[in-house]
């Protein structure tokens, strides 16, 4: 393929290679060509042009294929326009004298059509430089065009179209000929033809002014005929004519633009002529109800303007008399009340009245209850329902209707349906309403049916006819209620209800037998009843499980089977199942992929045996109520005929496999049996129903796993589906070949699927007839996909083979297509093992691309598929560099590049998706700079599945290379003005203009401006209906958004920006008269702000129609997604004094913080628009940006935050949301946003917080109000949602309150230095007051207090099992009512953990001393109303009937119960924030003495919520929550503690006076603790569960298990917190325990706290000492010191614990070879404790004294300084010690080696402080040695210190030059020397006087002082006394 990469064609290599190879190696070098010389330099094309014009022209006449010609044809002409043109006119002629030739044989035809296309061709590229030559040119196609076939007419027309294209009005002369002679073939036999015709006129429409005047009416004439038998295309292609010659005949050229705006006036015209055509009131009032669900809010000023009327308009025509015309008033009622639910409410309210009103009009009772019907089967689409006595109203309506059905005849008939159709729409309300209407309902259906047989039999005699019409409408009205109860209430059907339900049901069966002789007693109109009656049978039982009416199979089978084979029905009425029962992918063959264009709706009804076109409401208006299939505007019940068949072989599918096999058999031979006797017409129905049910049962018996029966049952089915494989119908072909690969596939054995293979192999081989060849073909594949790629394996080969060669039949396309097809199959089932068979297929697929003519559509789709089924068996293969791969992969693109250059938009499709294949296999060789434009061409075609195709392949583009894609398709933009306006694309959206997509591309030429292809993917959204084509733009747009939009922020939130921009258009064009004026200036000014900065680029890039409410919607969830990404991506997104620099360093930078007010107005705007769902997303936004911006500094006013500046924005975005008239779900966000804007502490004025603060308070209001109080729209789950969102809203801002108090009492003494040292901070700290946002929660406290608790009880009680449903209150909870139980269950669990918190927060600072009886006369207003929000609902008792202790036990259970029930198993979508609160809720609490008390008084409940925690930790265990839970476990202990202390001091005050005192503490005498019992057991699980997750290795069954991997990292910070929190409470617990249960935790205890030390003390290069450290060194000196441990029993135990202990401490403080250095410092601390506290236990063990003293020599020697000088403090303290016996031996060893170190430093001058600290601590040694010796031994030891002190003295000179550590040592010695002299007079003077040389230093150093005494008294720096710094030293450490 290389070599034919080159300017010229390649003679040489051409010759080399096969015959079969040369057309594709042509092909691509004309594809090279093509774009080569678009950029070639023109002097080397001029240079070669003559070569090169010899080699195309001389391949005109090499026979070249459809493909090869189009090339060819374009390159010419490029040649000519960029080259000399001197030839061109003998290159015409040439070609002119090919098309005159005579030779009419099939092999010259390619020559002939390359020649025509050439002469297009040229004319389209240079037009009128050749216009001399054409009417020559003209006349001579025309005259090749009376003889041509079918392809030439085709090609030939196609060519006149480029001529008349190129040469415009120069061809003047020659249109009426090319007219006459181009019109007749309007209705030529072919329909490619046709459709060149039609695109050949609508060309010369543009210049013959003649078309659309004088022969405007022949052309209609000829349309209409065209368009008889006609296909998709020639339809397309035909209406676009039609309509452009008509609009252009009505409209002069230049006021092209259509202004529709006359709705409104037609409507009133219809009202009044109420009895016009009732079809277009249905269309109208259909597109009225699709128009305004699509606005949705946004419609409400429309709906409520007084002047257009238009709800009284549609109400009006509830009273039609057409039902038709009723049911679609109705259905247009349901899209209002959805689009605008707080409308359904007045609505339903409106319609019972008005039908109690006019009980007495059959219309009324008939359009009222189809209204209310449609209005309860829209509540599924409203969140927030109808009150819940709207269903009790609907029964009490359907009841009285029912039951006066009787009383008039009248009126029986309507008033029976309604009745019956009402109840039918109640059940969609589901299980919480229906279930108190259950019973009623029960009854209700069992009275319409008789009790027994006896009165079956009886009421045949009795009765007329329209009694039994009345009766039969009844049945089937109860029949389609049950079923509407089965379908949406299954949480009802219990075997109890459903064994009632059988009852009637079964009666219905019985009754079904009867039927027909009451039809022959009074009359064939019941039939239509009749049927009525079985299809609502038929439906309710495919729902309920066959089990259940097992035993009347028998009697079903019978009545099914007789239905579909037409036994009693003479019309030959066909299901519309079957294309739904075939595989989607066999579309192609029924062509079926027309319901997937935007013309659906109309092609539908063209489908053959399809009865999909002919829905209409009235045909079942029980669909008013039901819920909608996905992708459908209006429902469309099928006509009763065809419904009834329907539902018959759905059941049949249902029942079959449960069927025995006898039965199976019998049905099948009676099938075979029914096909035998019909005849003609009938046969073909009766074959296709029959073949419709079973497909359903086959489907049926895969999806219960069973099997299809033994040998003859088989063979009976067998013969059936083969014999349908020869059927003359293709869909019956089509649903054999699929019920022969479902048979194979539930059969599942290898000889049957051998036997039904080998029989189409054979048929194959000897048949001869289309029909047969493809029905066998299509089998094969069928068998392949059923079985799978294992199970056909070894037909594998032949399959492929006999289907290669058929389609090569050029005879015959439709076996061509048929075969392809099935080898898609093939390729598809079969993987792997078809990779042999790969380059065979892909050459014939080749082959034919190139030579199958365009026209043959169904060919090309299939060769598509091939293609991309090979692309997907190669698979990663295709990223390989082998020759064989190479070749492989170059034809795989020469195919998508023949296939994506086809006119048919379904090859087109087909061929993106090979290149999308090949993009996920082999990404580099998939050329995007091309691909990427041509999808973007396709985004705007107007074939639906062309641009599903291209959003599809998009989006997988954008998952990987976003930015390339991006870049490629503004390419596209920037050279939208040249090429592809000019080039066809364009060309065919001539003046006409088709269909919505085509406005727009021609509007803006190609589609993509400066927004680039996102701003052209958010304008689709607002024109796509498609459901998966709209997901597939969501997706694209988020993968460019996640990849791109932290780089191109601008471009992003401009986008963003301009599409949410609309909306506030929007509100100012249709102003709702606001009630508060402030509010609507705000708005004013918003809007001045956009129109100006918008104003530019408003006309260039905008859509002409606003963006609709979706998308703008999709816009703000972009916005906050970006604002996420950018938190992810860098925090100087979040910080405007980086982003600012690095905007100065780098223009380009672009960073969120510095968009701030775009991302303000944008979510303003959002919040305040009409739309619901804009509002709730705007108030999203607006949350997520105060919570990431709310800490963020302002560089230029210190202490403030950037966000303050734009209160009154977030102000006046929250306000309209407390408006009268929102919806709860928008007051609880607003209330959130509110919450969150308060708590977030960015405004610290409190004046300016009261705003938004008032609206918090006003909706407090609300909420005292009770329940019931307001006029209910909603369900009343709503008002709890609203309720508890503000009850949750106050929580948060009382935490948050309660946290700033804190924060604020805590650290009183800053706030008054800075008022000192600041003058300028003086005023904000003035303004603040510590507690400033408590004194706006403090008034509101006693409500608040009240409402949250009663909120809480509900929560507890709502959280109760299932099993105590009978405990809970009967009347409901003080938010919620029993009917909306289930839903209000969501809401208090969104919100009782803030409260919860709240609440403890609240109890913990009154210290439980506010009794309710004293709230309850705090709050005026309670009196009023009944007790509904008191915590005493149930005992009914008044407020202060309970005592305070009562009260408090009782608050106590209930937040204990709540907190315990939630941490048992909190689920996993619970959010971690309920968890935290719930902790923290825990931890307020018991730092109260009351609660502490409480839990310490029963133990077992510190016991449960222990165990509780623990299990917490098992599922949820983020480092934040064990925090929180160790914080709580110490409260716990700290509780017991207190507790056991005073029982301690009780019991000591006691028991002065007696002697034996029973012991305290848990493990009592034994020292036993019980698991389940025992708190200290509990809390050192839980600890040690925490420990291990940190420190795996202390747990011998972690460290051994094969995952565990010794890895002793550093902890981190929290980690590091976490471990010492546990050491703290670990170190707690002996003092719960008695002395004998000490000795039972302690050796426990003590191995972790050493382990501990020994892990965590490791060397730092700050000398930091971690928190774990300070905490294990703390335990120990606690446990060490523990008095009550040593009692007589206990002694020997204690004592060999401590010096284990020692011993351990000892042996980790010594240094290993692999492990890092121990901290010395904290090794000796822990081991100066142990000399400190336990020195009776130590005293004399020789080995712990060496090992102690070795340490410390350790130390003394090292050679860093702080630990010399930690050593020294720690010796000095050791050496004080009191107990002599302890000390002695200490001082004895180790003081030589002090007074040698400190000797050593007059050598050795310190040079650092750390090093004079160290010496100045040594010396402090020294001098307490002194102090403690005995007078006799003092001159000795001042003989150690004096000289020493005075060998660091220096003389003037020295001290000159000595650094600072030097100087500062000087001083030091002087001040001792100074200081020691007076206390030892006599000694002193002795040891001076012993050494002359020291008094001379002393005296210089002293004199030297006394000249600077200035400085010296600056610097005093021992103190006196010495021993404060040795306590000092001890409480430094911890």
């Amino acid at each position: 393929m290389e070599l034919a990469h080159s300017l010229l064609l390649n003679e040489e290599a051409l010759a080399q290679i096969t015959e079969a190879k040369r057309p594709v190696f042509i092909f691509e070098w004309l594809r090279f060509l093509d774009k080569v010389l678009v950029a070639a330099n023109k002097t080397d094309v001029k240079e070669k042009q003559k070569k090169l014009v010899e080699q195309l022209t001389g391949l005109i006449s090499s026979s070249p294929g459809p493909p090869t010609r189009k090339l060819l044809a374009k390159n010419l002409a490029a040649l000519y326009s960029i080259g000399d043109t001197f030839t061109v006119f003998q290159t015409l002629e040439k070609c002119n004298d090919i098309i005159r030739s005579k030779d009419d044989t099939a092999a010259y035809l390619p020559t002939k059509l390359a020649a025509v296309t050439c002469v297009g061709a040229f004319y389209e590229k240079m037009g009128r430089m050749l216009g001399s030559a054409f009417p020559e040119t003209v006349n001579n196609l025309l005259k090749s065009l009376k003889s041509a076939e079918s392809q030439g007419r085709s090609e030939i027309l196609m060519s006149l179209q480029k001529v008349l294209n190129g040469l415009g009005g120069a061809a003047a002369s020659s249109h009426r000929d090319i007219y006459k002679n181009a019109r007749s073939l309007l209705t030529d036999r072919s329909m490619a033809v046709r459709c060149a015709v039609a695109k050949c006129l609508l060309e010369l429409q543009n210049e013959a002014v003649f078309m659309w005047t004088a022969e405007l009416e022949n052309i209609a004439t000829l349309c209409f005929k065209a368009l008889e038998n006609s296909n998709y295309g020639v339809r397309v292609a035909v209406s676009k004519l039609l309509g452009t010659v008509m609009a252009t005949a009505l409209m002069p050229k230049q006021a092209t633009e259509a202004v529709v705006n006359d709705t409104s006036s037609e409507n009133k015209s219809g009202a009044a002529d109420i009895a016009a055509s009732q079809h277009v009131m249905v269309c109208a009032l259909q597109e009225l109800g699709s128009l305004v669900q699509s606005l949705n809010a946004t419609a409400s000023p429309l709906i409520q303007e007084a002047s257009i009327g238009l709800l009284e308009t549609v109400t009006s025509v509830l009273l039609h008399p057409s039902m038709a015309a009723r049911l679609a008033a109705a259905w247009c009622l349901r899209c209002v009340a959805v689009a605008l639910p707080f409308q359904l409410t007045p609505f339903l309210d409106r319609c019972a009245e008005r039908l109690n009103n006019l009980k007495t009009s059959p219309e009324a009772v008939s359009g009222y209850s189809f209204a209310m019907a449609a209005l309860l089967g829209g509540v599924h689409q409203c969140p927030l329902g109808i009150p819940h006595a709207k269903g009790k109203m609907v029964v009490s309506i359907a009841e009285d209707l029912l039951r006066t059905a009787t009383q008039n005849s009248r009126l029986s008939l309507q008033r029976t349906q309604a009745g019956w159709l009402l109840l039918g729409a109640l059940m969609t309300l589901g299980p919480s309403v229906v279930r108190y209407h259950l019973p009623k309902m029960l009854l209700l259906w069992r009275n319409v049916f008789p009790r027994s047989l006896k009165e079956l039999e009886a009421e045949k005699a009795r009765g007329d006819s329209f009694t039994w019409q009345v009766t039969l409408e009844g049945r089937a009205g109860a029949l389609c209620a049950m079923r509407s109860f089965v379908a949406h209430c299954p949480e009802l059907l219990t075997e109890d209800v459903i064994r009632k339900l059988m009852t009637p049901i079964e009666c219905a069966m019985t009754m079904m037998s009867h039927i027909p002789s009451v039809i022959k007693a009074h009359g064939a109109h019941l039939k239509a009843s009749a049927a009525m009656v079985r299809l609502r049978l038929y439906d309710i039982l495919a729902l309920l499980p066959p089990k259940t009416y097992e035993g009347s199979f028998n009697a079903l089978l019978r009545e099914l089977v007789a239905e579909f084979t037409l036994t009693d029905n003479s019309a030959n009425t066909t299901t519309s199942l079957l294309r739904s029962l075939c595989h989607y992918d066999d579309s192609v063959l029924l062509g079926s992929w027309l319901q997937e264009t935007d013309h659906k709706s109309i092609e539908d009804q063209l489908q053959p045996n399809s009865a999909s076109g002919s829905g209409a409401l009235e045909h079942d208006p029980s669909s008013i109520y039901l819920r909608i299939p996905a992708g459908e505007a209006v429902p469309g019940p099928l006509p009763l005929g065809v419904s009834v068949i329907d539902a018959s072989v759905a059941l049949f599918g249902v029942v079959f496999p449960h069927v025995s096999y006898k039965h199976r058999l019998q049905m099948l031979d009676h099938f075979a049996e029914c096909v035998k006797q019909a005849k003609g017409v009938r046969q073909q129905a009766v074959q296709l129903n029959i073949f419709t049910a079973v497909l359903s049962a086959l489907k049926g018996l895969a999806e219960n796993k069973s099997t299809l029966g033994p040998e003859e049952v088989r063979k009976s089915a067998l013969t059936l589906v083969m014999g349908a494989l020869d059927n003359p119908n293709p869909i019956l072909r089509c649903a054999a070949g699929e019920a022969l690969g479902r048979m194979a596939q539930v059969v599942g054995e290898a000889t049957f699927i051998a036997r039904m293979a080998q029989y189409s192999f054979d048929k194959l081989k000897s048949a001869r007839d289309v029909v047969s060849r493809t029905g066998h073909s299509l089998a094969l594949g069928c068998l392949h996909r059923y079985v799978g790629g294992i199970g056909s394996g070894q037909h594998l080969k032949t399959s492929v083979s006999i289907l290669l060669a058929l389609a090569q039949d050029g005879t015959s396309s439709e076996v061509q297509t048929w075969s392809l097809h099935s080898l898609a199959l093939i390729v598809d089932s079969s993987g792997p093992m078809y990779r042999g068979y790969v380059e065979p297929t892909l050459s014939l697929v080749l082959t034919l691309l190139l030579t199958v003519p365009p026209s043959h559509m169904e060919v090309h789709q299939c060769l598509g598929r091939c293609l991309g089924a090979i692309i997907t068996t190669v698979g990663p293969e295709l990223q390989g560099n082998g020759a064989t791969i190479s070749t492989i992969r170059s034809s795989c693109l020469v195919g998508c590049a023949i296939t994506q250059d086809h006119s048919d938009s379904l090859v087109q499709a087909a061929a993106i998706s090979c290149l999308q294949q090949l993009h996920m296999f082999a990404p580099r060789h998939v050329n995007l700079s091309s691909l990427v434009p041509s999808l973007c061409v396709h985004l705007c075609s107007s074939h639906l599945l062309l641009r599903r195709a291209a959003v599809a392949c998009l989006r997988q583009l954008a998952q990987r290379e976003a930015a390339e894609v991006c870049e490629y398709a503004m390419s596209l933009a920037k050279s939208a003005g040249d090429k592809e306006s000019s080039g066809a694309n364009v060309s065919s959206f001539a003046p006409g203009v088709s269909s919505q997509s085509d406005i727009h591309c021609r509007h803006q030429g190609v589609n993509i401006t400066e927004t680039g292809l996102e701003g052209l993917l958010f304008g689709m959204l607002d024109r796509e209906t498609d459901r998966k084509l709209c997901s597939d733009i969501h997706d694209t747009l988020g993968h460019m958004l996640s990849s791109l939009a932290v780089e191109k922020l601008s471009h992003w939130l401009m986008l963003c920006k301009d599409v949410l921009a609309a909306s506030s258009d929007m509100s100012t064009a249709t102003p709702l008269g606001s009630g508060k004026d402030e509010e609507s200036e705000k708005k004013d000014e918003m809007d001045d702000d956009i129109m100006f900065t918008t104003l530019g680029e408003e006309d260039k890039s905008k859509p002409f129609v606003a963006p609709r409410w979706a998308t703008r919607v999709f816009a703000a969830d972009c916005l906050c997604r970006i604002i996420n990404l950018c938190e992810n991506a860098d925090q100087a997104h979040f910080d405007l004094a980086m982003a600012r620099s690095a905007k100065l360093r780098n223009p380009t930078n672009d960073l969120l913080v510095l968009h701030l007010s775009d991302l303000i107005r944008m979510a303003f705007m959002a919040a305040t628009d009409h739309s619901n769902q804009l509002r709730m997303a705007g108030l999203q936004a607006l949350e997520d940006i105060i919570k990431k911006f709310a800490s963020v500094p302002e560089p230029e006013f210190p202490g403030h935050v950037i966000l303050e500046q734009y209160q009154a924005n977030v102000g006046a975005a929250l306000r309209p949301a407390f408006s009268q008239d929102t919806p709860s779900d928008i007051i609880a966000k607003a209330c959130q946003v509110c919450s969150t804007w308060i708590g977030s502490g960015v405004v610290s004025d409190l004046n300016d917080l009261r705003r938004v603060h008032n609206l918090l308070v006003s909706s407090l209001d609300k909420v005292q109000a009770g329940k019931g109080s307001s006029s209910q729209l909603y369900r009343e789950s709503a008002t709890t949602m609203e309720k508890l969102a503000v009850l949750k809203a106050w929580a948060e801002v009382y935490v948050v309150a309660m946290n700033i108090k804190k924060e604020a009492e805590s650290k009183p003494k800053r706030a008054i230095k800075n008022t000192d040292d600041d003058d300028d901070d003086y005023g904000t700290i003035d303004e603040l007051p510590p507690d400033s946002l408590i004194t706006l929660v403090q008034p509101e406290l006693p409500t608040l207090s009240r409402l949250w608790l009663a909120a809480l009880k509900d929560y507890a009680l709502l959280t109760l099992p299932a099993e105590f449903a009978s405990q809970l209150p009967p009347d409901g909870g003080a938010f919620y009512t029993p009917e909306t139980i289930d839903t209000a269950r969501l809401h208090y669990r969104n919100s009782w953990a803030p409260i919860l918190h709240a609440v403890a927060l609240w109890l913990n600072s009154t210290g439980f001393t506010c009794s309710e009886s004293a709230e309850a006369a705090a709050i005026s207003g309670l009196q009023k109303r009944p007790a509904s929000v008191n915590l005493n609902q149930a005992s009914g008792a008044t407020p202060s009937a309970k005592s305070l202790p009562e009260i408090n036990k009782d608050r106590m259970h209930l937040i204990l119960g709540v907190s315990i029930q939630f941490l048992c198993s909190p689920r996993p979508e619970e959010p971690t924030e309920h968890v935290t609160a719930c902790l923290q809720a825990l931890h307020t609490l018991l730092d109260s003495p009351y609660a502490r008390t409480h839990i310490a008084e029963d133990q077992l409940i510190g016991v449960e919520l222990l165990s509780v925690l623990h299990r917490l930790l098992l599922t949820c265990n983020p480092p934040s929550v064990q925090l929180l839970v160790t914080g709580v476990v110490q409260q716990i202990v700290r509780a017991a503690q207190d507790y056991l202390q005073e029982k301690r001091n009780t019991l000591n005050e006691d028991d002065m006076e007696k002697e034996c005192c029973p012991v305290l503490g848990e493990g009592g005498d034994s020292g036993g603790l019980i698991p389940g019992k025992s708190l200290v057991f509990a809390t050192m699980e839980l600890l040690m569960f925490i420990l291990v997750r940190h420190m795996p290795h202390l747990s011998t069954k972690m460290s051994d298990s094969p995952s565990h991997t010794a890895s002793k990292t550093r902890l981190s910070e929290e980690s590091a917190r976490l471990v010492a929190a546990i050491v703290t409470i670990l170190s707690d617990l002996p003092s719960l325990c008695s002395p004998a249960g000490c000795m039972t935790i302690l050796p426990t205890i003590l191995f972790l706290i050493a382990r501990i030390l020994k892990d965590t003390a490791i060397k730092s290069a700050d000398n930091q000492v971690p928190p774990p450290v300070s905490a294990a060194l703390q335990g120990i000196k606690n446990i060490v010191t523990l008095s009550m441990a040593k009692t007589e029993d206990t002694q020997k135990q204690w004592t060999a614990l401590i010096r284990s202990t020692l011993a351990c401490i000892l042996e980790y403080s010594q240094p290993e070879d692999s492990m890092p250095m121990p901290d010395e410092v904290s090794m000796l601390t822990a081991i100066a404790l142990f000399l400190w506290s336990a020195s009776s236990e130590i005293i004399g063990v020789q080995s712990l004294q060496n090992g102690c003293m070795n340490r410390f020599k350790n130390a003394l020697n090292s050679c860093d300084p702080w630990v010399q000088a930690k050593c020294y403090q720690l010796l000095l303290s050791v050496f004080q010690h009191s107990n002599r016996a302890l000390s002695t031996p200490y001082i004895h060893s180790l003081a030589p080696i002090v007074v040698e170190k400190l000797k050593a430093v007059e050598r050795n001058r310190p040079a650092s402080n750390t090093e004079l600290l160290a010496v100045q601590e040594g010396i402090k040694v020294l001098e307490t040695l002194v102090a403690l010796g005995e007078e006799q031994n003092r001159v000795q030891l001042l003989a150690l210190l004096v000289p020493t002190l005075i060998s660091y003295l220096l003389d003037e000179n020295a001290f000159a030059s000595a650094n600072t550590a030097s100087k500062d040592l000087h001083e030091f010695a002087l001040q001792n020397l100074m200081h020691i002299g007076p206390l030892y007079p006599h000694a002193f003077k002795t040891v001076m006087g012993a050494a002359p040389e020291l008094k001379v230093r002393l005296e210089t150093a002293v004199r030297a002082s006394q000249a600077s005494k200035a400085k010296a008294a600056t610097r005093q720096p021992v103190p006196a006394v010495h021993s404060a710094p040795t306590i000092k030293l001890k409480t430094s450490f911890f």
